[in-house]
């Protein structure tokens, strides 16, 4: 589903932004998950299959008073969108979060105004905008 995700946003941007291969992904996923530097929720169709995915992060900063999680990647498949998936799956970030006494939780959205319904979802669900926007260096 990371593939469909990075694909969805760069047909939407018209820029290949980003390299997706899958094997490799897959190792880097188990890397992160046995290591427990990346979380994952998955939500599942009635049927069983993979419709959505919340991925999360632990970070640290002073501003924001200790540790907090980020989201970054938040995925439903086109066809169960608009029926609750994306907001199950926050839910069970937020209630994730709690748990690890995150402070906050943040998110970056896909490059606007392609994508301002992602943002406008974010918002209903309580995020602020918090100024900036976010910037890379390849090292």
């Amino acid at each position: 589903m990371v593939g469909e995700l990075l694909t969805e946003i760069m047909n939407a941007i018209g820029v290949q932004t980003f390299n997706f291969d899958l094997a490799e992904t897959t190792t880097r996923l188990k890397d992160f998950l046995h290591r427990e530097k990346y979380f994952v929720f998955v939500a599942r169709s009635g049927s069983g299959n993979p419709a959505g995915f919340i991925a999360l992060y632990e970070s640290y900063a002073l501003y924001a008073e200790g540790a907090f999680g980020t989201i970054p990647e938040l995925y439903v498949r086109p066809q169960y969108r608009a029926n609750g998936l994306g907001l199950h799956l926050l839910s069970q970030a937020k209630s994730f979060g709690a748990s690890r006494k995150w402070t906050r939780l943040e998110v970056t959205t896909p490059p606007l105004p392609q994508f301002d319904r992602t943002l406008a979802f974010y918002e209903r669900e309580g995020f602020a905008i918090s100024g900036g926007r976010k910037l890379k260096v390849s090292l």
